[in-house]
């Protein structure tokens, strides 16, 4: 029997981080505003972000009740650290993240390590008790720190939770790479089997920093490094969305991923990686 392998292939769903949108405005017009204005464009989930609720208790409930309405999916980013810089696991930090992820029904919560280090180890058993205690998925993401967002911390602490039997995704953004000096396509290599949820995010030099750009407006080989990473995971948004017509932006980019995601299970025939798993 022919079985056509591009049509079993599934296009990454893609999601919004809110904070594409921008810090000033997103605090001016709130996260439950861009979540319609990402749902109206078209995108399959949105990411709310922590450092930007205003009040806690009035907006999550509000964007739970729109994306249970909507089926628009969610991710929880928590800006807190899960260690400390002394090593020790932020629990209260945590704590929060969970019961926030709960309340916006979220089933994905992403954090940094922060200051993971050797020491830590004694804790992951404390951190995998209160993961087993709920229905959330942690990811851990890199960021733009040197403890928390270069291959050698993250390599390490993979290997120490894999290690325990604490079995965590991870979420990839392409982009903070550049911040800590080191190869995204290297790292690809290395956490591939990790991950699952990548940030689009561009990047191009300016004379003193690195700025987030949308990817076609990329310096960065950043299609090199998603057929590097596994098929499939949702792809978020997290470059800056700016127009008179936001709507229109939003869309434009939307489509655009879908684009160059049709373009790659075109030229693969098959999927980037065995390593499939639901998003």
């Amino acid at each position: 029997m022919h079985t056509d392998v591009s049509a079993a292939l599934v296009a990454p769903p893609i999601f919004i981080s809110l904070t594409a949108f921008g810090a000033a405005e997103v605090h001016r017009h709130g996260q439950l505003w861009f979540t319609r204005l990402s749902q109206e464009a078209g995108a399959d989930g949105i990411e709310v972000r922590s450092e930007l609720l205003v009040d806690v208790a009035r907006e999550l409930p509000a964007i739970a009740a729109y994306v249970r309405e909507t089926g628009l999916r969610v991710v929880y980013s928590s800006a807190a650290p899960l260690w400390s810089a002394d090593g020790t696991l932020n629990t209260a930090a945590l704590d929060n993240a969970l019961a926030a992820s709960h309340a916006l029904g979220a089933p994905r919560l992403k954090m940094a390590i922060g200051g993971f280090n050797a020491t830590s180890n004694a804790t992951l058993t404390a951190l995998q008790n209160r993961l087993q205690a709920t229905k959330v998925e942690l990811v851990i993401e890199n960021d733009q720190t040197l403890d928390a967002g270069t291959l050698p911390a993250l390599q390490e602490f993979f290997a120490s939770a894999n290690t325990q039997g604490l079995f965590l995704g991870m979420t990839f953004d392409m982009g903070n790479w550049h911040w800590t000096g080191e190869c995204p396509l290297q790292a690809a290599a290395a956490l591939a089997p990790q991950v699952r949820y990548v940030h689009c995010k561009g990047v191009q030099r300016l004379p003193q920093r690195w700025v987030a750009v949308p990817l076609l407006e990329s310096s960065a080989p950043w299609r090199a490094v998603l057929r590097a990473l596994p098929a499939n995971v949702p792809w978020a948004i997290e470059y800056p969305l700016i127009g008179d017509d936001l709507l229109a932006v939003t869309r434009r980019e939307i489509d655009q991923l879908r684009n160059v995601a049709a373009d790659m299970a075109g030229r693969c025939g098959t999927p980037s990686s065995p390593n499939k798993r639901p998003a």
